[in-house]
């Protein structure tokens, strides 16, 4: 199965794992011993870290890349954190930017008619 699926497959089973990578990885991890018919209860931490090393497991780097990429593309496994982080840095820039956070979307009308042409009288 694709690192994708393997995801996608994770994040539909268990609400748990959206919005902790290091809950994800371990059962992405797990899994991976499993279909290698390797004990995750047996190994031992020297024998685990001597196959990251020589890649023969995921790196954590590519298994979030890819954790992200299936949220950003499906709305249904995005996490509880997920809409308030947005929320959270998109005003952060907004407001960096100059930006009222909280502006309305109805904008005041002007007491002077516009005047084409006399760009100074408005």
């Amino acid at each position: 199965m694709k690192t994708k699926d393997e995801i996608i497959k994770l994040l539909t089973n268990d609400k748990r794992l959206r919005d902790s990578d290091s809950k994800l990885i371990a059962r992405f991890w797990t899994n991976e011993l499993k279909a290698k018919n390797i004990n995750t209860r047996e190994i031992t931490a020297h024998e685990f870290l001597t196959m990251y090393v020589k890649n023969k497991l995921h790196n954590v780097e590519g298994l979030t890349r890819m954790r992200r990429k299936v949220q950003e593309e499906n709305e249904h496994l995005r996490g509880d954190f997920y809409n308030n982080r947005q929320t959270t840095q998109q005003n952060k820039m907004k407001a960096k930017l100059g930006y009222n956070v909280n502006m309305s979307c109805h904008l005041p009308k002007k007491n002077k008619p516009y005047i084409i042409g006399k760009y100074d009288e408005y």
